[in-house]
């Protein structure tokens, strides 16, 4: 719905400020020329206080709606960008910000402007990019189809249309304005906002702002299943699904994430109850609290967090890697290894289809190009079937959710060396709580000691294989329990 509301305010200013470039007869600029005033850029140079105010306040509100609602030329990228979305769906991806050129080109920017070289410095001034375009590439045209509908009108004795006198009125202007475009439309094409999230101006003050919005995306650790759609229908490039976060100066406010999502795990909420309402619904319990609160007070020490391997708090995370197996993990419906490697052609559709991506083809000499599966990227969901669904070789036969549950793929292997609570003596207790099948049990590491720190002890009877265990595990880089694949599926 958001995203609805955004697009159609967006696309309304859009068609009114281009119409203000387009009409001859100057009766829209009587309506709405203010929309022309309440440029950011415009409003800076002619010292419009009240503008200013309206439009910073606006950012600090909801981020950065301006550049996808007022500015017109960040609303033709993304109309450029839709048709890129017609050719190829899913194309973006997350790409770390370019704050040096970003905040390079903003310095040189306002030198320019302060110098007098102001021609210049507005060549990427985005409203000014945008005029250029509609008043040298698209005014011409609508000219000459309004003369085209003059001259029939004339023909049948109506003159509710009259000709206008259609020119060029700088060669120079007209090819500024024609590579203005091409660059944009490429840009836009193939990756949405890089020109606003690293060569404009304004995006870039507005960006710096909407890092202290009060309404922002958030995500929902919980809900979320690390598909990256999300991140792949960002055109600002801004959502890093590893780790769970978004970069909102480069975030456009767009609603394509809140939408887009699967399991609506992305909320637009204010940034003191962002927390709060992911907490609440998810109903964390109070040891999975204490063990975050716990990671977090080591962290603060410095020399202390910079050796941290366990998730949570102010260290630095490496990713995940996965463990040496000794059978590789086929999906549920493959039946065996064996089954898998006679049948599969490799061509990876179901890796494509895994919405958890945990599916990839195998480097594995034996089976090439086949799927198997690994858990740093998330677990197999109990829900999902869509490998099976998909499959079109018997590699993977197709299985109903209900079935699903009851194959076993592998069971968990804990590994003492790797869990925190032995390395780092902290409690945790991540495996157990998110296990699925309730197969895994915390009990004393001391046997002799009831109140000694707890560890995991995995009832493989009830172990599916499933990895919810293995990628939730905070120890990094090797989780501290695992699958460990079968060669023959069992079945409960």
């Amino acid at each position: 719905m958001l995203r609805k509301v955004r697009i159609a305010a967006a696309a309304v200013c859009f068609a009114l400020i281009t119409l203000l470039f387009l009409d001859f007869t100057g009766t829209l600029h009587a309506w709405f020329g203010w929309l022309a005033k309440v440029q950011l850029l415009p409003a800076v140079l002619a010292l419009n206080v009240g503008v200013i105010v309206f439009l910073v306040a606006l950012t600090l509100i909801f981020g950065r709606i301006y550049c996808s609602v007022i500015c017109p030329l960040g609303v033709m990228q993304d109309l450029i960008s839709w048709f890129g979305d017609k050719a190829k769906k899913n194309r973006f991806s997350y790409s770390p910000a370019k704050s040096w050129l970003r905040y390079g080109v903003l310095a040189l920017f306002v030198v320019a402007l302060v110098a007098g070289f102001a021609s210049i410095a507005l060549l990427i001034a985005p409203y000014s990019a945008y005029g250029r375009i509609a008043q040298n590439l698209l005014a011409p045209l609508w000219g000459w189809g309004n003369n085209l509908l003059a001259y029939f009108a004339e023909r049948v004795d109506s003159y509710t249309f009259y000709s206008t006198e259609v020119w060029i009125r700088n060669f120079a202007t007209l090819g500024v304005a024609a590579v203005t475009l091409v660059v944009l439309a490429v840009l836009a094409w193939r990756n949405g906002r890089t020109y606003c999230n690293t060569i404009c101006p304004v995006g870039t003050v507005l960006g710096f702002l909407s890092r202290f919005s009060l309404l922002k995306p958030v995500i929902d650790t919980e809900k979320c299943i690390n598909c990256n759609i999300c991140s792949k229908n960002c055109k600002a490039a801004c959502i890093d699904i590893p780790n769970h976060k978004i970069d909102y100066s480069r975030c456009v406010t767009c609603m394509n994430c809140i939408e887009k999502c699967p399991k609506k795990a992305i909320s637009y909420v204010m940034r003191p109850a962002a927390q709060k309402a992911a907490t609440a619904e998810a109903k964390v319990d109070t040891a999975r609290r204490n063990f975050l609160i716990g990671a977090g007070l080591v962290a603060a020490e410095a020399v202390r967090a910079q050796e941290m391997r366990g998730d949570g708090g102010y260290a630095v995370l490496v990713d995940k890697q996965a463990p040496d197996r000794e059978n590789p993990i086929t999906p549920p419906g493959s039946k065996s290894l064996r089954n898998l490697t006679a049948h599969c052609t490799g061509c990876q559709l179901c890796v494509a289809a895994c919405p958890t991506q945990i599916l990839r083809p195998s480097s594995d000499l034996k089976m090439f190009m086949q799927p198997t599966m690994s858990y740093e990227n998330g677990y197999c969901r109990p829900e999902c079937n869509k490998c099976s669904t998909v499959c079109p070789t018997g590699a993977i036969n197709l299985i109903s959710v209900a079935e699903k549950s009851s194959v076993q793929i592998g069971h968990a292997v804990w590994v003492k060396k790797n869990c925190i609570v032995v390395a780092d003596d902290k409690d945790c207790g991540n495996c157990e709580r998110h296990c699925l099948t309730k197969a895994i049990t915390m009990v004393p590491l001391d046997p002799a000691n009831p109140e000694s720190r707890k560890i995991p002890t995995v009832n493989e009877s009830l172990c599916i294989g499933c990895g919810a265990c293995e990628h939730l595990c905070p120890s990094r880089p090797f989780s501290a329990i695992y699958v460990k694949g079968y060669q023959s599926h069992l079945h409960n």
